[in-house]
């Protein structure tokens, strides 16, 4: 794949950098794919990466490393992750170009 699916801002990959500090020293990077659920049918997951598995999307940008599970990919593809800190929280949020719909408490999203 010549574009990587996932581009990450500053902001998300010194978050990455921070959460990966802390992880356990197995841990290569964080893996992102999407799951069934939601009000709006998907839903974006984040989890910690010991290992790559067969027809992973490998991405390295900003000195992170980003696993995309291959059934994800299609549904990611163009996708800018950030993070964002406000007062009373702080999340990872996913600028998908591919979304038609979302529900409103932003936790899920339809293709």
């Amino acid at each position: 794949m010549s574009e990587n699916a996932i581009k990450l801002t500053d902001s998300a990959a010194d978050r990455i950098k921070e959460i990966m500090s802390r992880a356990d020293k197995k841990t290569i990077g964080v893996r992102v794919g999407v799951k069934s659920g939601g009000c709006a049918g998907l839903s974006y997951m984040m989890e910690y990466a010991s290992d790559i598995r067969p027809d992973e999307e490998v991405i390295e940008d900003k000195g992170v490393k980003v696993l995309i599970d291959p059934k994800a990919i299609m549904y990611l593809l163009g996708t800018e992750m950030d993070y964002k800190k406000e007062q009373f929280s702080s999340q990872f949020v996913f600028k998908n170009p591919n979304e038609t719909e979302r529900c409103g408490c932003g936790e899920s999203f339809n293709i």
